[in-house]
């Protein structure tokens, strides 16, 4: 699994022009399952999502959660995260989960975020998104779950 994680001040998203998802303040988080991916970090990675701390406290320090601050998560399956750039100019996908599988984990990984209390909204699963977002300082992560402790 592979995630970016993008701290926003807002965010919307269309699929064919109609609006899907939209969010005010929080985390759009770009999420990739990958072939071989263990179901098991499904639960640690959504809490992590709940609990980073990368919004700033009164003082201006990233020291606050997105559950702190009651902000929402626009969560979006993106295979292309899982791109394979070795061989040409032209990248391989190989490596993406089938979508059967990927969209569920996807799915049960929204549900994982959701109770740990923060509110979730998510893309469409293979469609061609439009996605506006307003990138707050930037503030940009990237995951994957070689970052989990063993």
């Amino acid at each position: 699994m592979k995630a970016v994680i993008q701290r926003v001040s807002g965010a919307t998203l269309r699929v064919d022009n109609n609006v899907i998802s939209q969010i005010d303040k929080g985390l759009v988080i770009y999420f990739c399952v990958e072939k071989g991916d263990d179901t098991a970090w499904c639960k640690p990675f959504a809490a992590k999502m709940s609990k980073l701390r990368i919004f700033s406290d009164e003082n201006g320090k990233m020291n606050l959660s997105v559950k702190d601050v009651g902000g929402q998560i626009l969560f979006v399956s993106q295979f292309t995260l899982g791109a394979d750039l070795t061989g040409g100019n032209r990248p391989s996908f190989f490596g993406a989960e089938e979508p059967v599988l990927a969209d569920k984990i996807y799915r049960d990984t929204a549900e994982l975020i959701r109770a740990e209390g923060v509110d979730v909204k998510l893309g469409v699963f293979g469609a061609d998104m439009q996605i506006e977002q307003h990138n707050d300082g930037p503030v940009t992560i990237i995951w994957d779950h070689t970052m989990l402790k063993r």
